[in-house]
């Protein structure tokens, strides 16, 4: 099977934190000829600061760029099942490959609680849904269990983990084994070789906004069986992570060393972390260091 990478696509804002349509689409073009996937209206892509009109207006617009060149997904996750179902049905048929529906955020769930929640949004769109399992932001963990009930059903098709604990995705991929045509999705960028090797049906990148050759590389060498290639890529890329995460909040630095190379990405909608001169001087080295400043 040949594995893929999404990029977790940057949402660009004006100077007045009005979306930067134009930008966005030239961020998506940057991800097509690089032969990366996207994902949008994710973490990276400040999708809980996003209004519903704004998130659907996003999305058409990726889809239309995209002109099916690549596979996109899109986050369509809110706090409540039914903000999120109306956010589904908004943008079912538009031709995505899936949904990603992040677990509820603020409100604190039971398992039985993602179970209906997640059923709920599975029967009322025909477009499949990726699980998206991110605890430390949401505080809602989608237990492997849970994911083993919400694997049989028909329009479930996949699970993101963005935990990071490496014993979580080892477990979800169990319940693939188990489950036909389910998959698992490696997050942390750290991983990405890594969750390849286990048997991750791909990885959803935030830190590919930056380096999106550099994470390509790490798909091609390891769909090649290109060992060294795929290996060295990935030290490269856990390396600009370690370096520019260290910084601050990962969304944040993302978007601001973007920004280091086109202004038009914008800022993050406030409250965000605002740039700081010592910390932009400190990401123009980090980039100068890997060859990533244009």
């Amino acid at each position: 099977m040949t594995r893929n990478a999404y990029v977790a696509l940057v949402t660009c804002f004006n100077e007045d934190e009005t979306v930067n349509h134009d930008a966005t689409r030239a961020q998506v073009r940057r991800q097509v000829a690089a032969g990366n996937d996207l994902m949008v209206c994710g973490t990276n892509g400040d999708f809980t600061a996003l209004t519903h009109e704004e998130k659907v207006g996003l999305i058409k617009d990726v889809m239309d760029e995209v002109g099916g060149r690549v596979k996109v997904i899109a986050n369509i996750g809110c706090p409540s099942t039914f903000e999120t179902r109306q956010l589904a049905e908004a943008v079912d048929g538009l031709g995505l490959h899936g949904l990603a529906v992040i677990t509820p955020y603020f409100i604190a769930c039971t398992q039985d609680g993602l179970i209906r929640h997640f059923t709920t949004i599975a029967d009322a769109v025909n477009t499949p849904i990726y699980l998206y399992d991110i605890p430390a932001r949401t505080q809602n963990h989608i237990e492997p269990a849970t994911a083993k009930t919400l694997a049989k059903h028909p329009n479930i098709v996949a699970i993101k983990d963005s935990g990071g604990s490496t014993d979580t995705i080892l477990e979800y991929l169990a319940v693939a084994r188990e489950i036909d045509d389910f998959e698992v999705y490696c997050a942390p960028d750290h991983l990405v070789l890594w969750g390849l090797e286990q048997g991750c049906a791909g990885v959803v990148s935030g830190l590919g906004n930056v380096a999106p050759d550099i994470l390509a590389q790490i798909i091609t060498g390891f769909n090649t069986g290109d060992t060294q290639a795929a290996t060295t890529a990935q030290e490269n890329f856990a390396g600009l992570r370690k370096d520019l995460y260290a910084l601050g909040f990962p969304p944040a630095l993302v978007k601001r060393a973007l920004c280091m190379n086109d202004k038009s990405v914008g800022l993050s909608r406030q409250p965000a972390l605002l740039p700081s001169p010592e910390q932009d001087a400190a990401i123009i080295e980090i980039l100068k260091a890997r060859d990533l400043l244009i």
